[in-house]
């Protein structure tokens, strides 16, 4: 005999994420052709070698900025590359 009135509850294993409002930090660029963006990479080269040699083909326009350190403490900017940088990709790999 089969019970067309059972109820079945189960919890969803993802569980429930509250929304979150984002806040950019900056507008976003309206192109990058002509722009200057630093690629600032901190630990192992693994994946941003080839990180970087994609950018430069896919963007060649792009005034690529390259400052790395293999070490644990990220490479900061001067001052005076944050008043003329357009960007920053930021990139940490262990």
């Amino acid at each position: 005999m089969v019970e067309k009135d059972r109820i079945y509850k189960c919890l969803n294993p993802v569980g429930m994420q509250l929304p979150v409002k984002t806040f950019p930090l900056a507008p976003r660029l309206d192109t990058l052709d002509g722009k200057e963006i630093y690629i600032s990479i901190t630990g192992e080269p693994d994946i941003t070698i080839p990180l970087e040699k994609k950018l430069k083909s896919d963007y060649p326009n792009v005034n690529w900025k390259l400052k790395k350190t293999y070490g644990i403490i990220p490479v900061e900017m001067s001052e005076e590359e944050m008043k003329t940088a357009d960007g920053l990709i930021q990139a940490i790999c262990w």
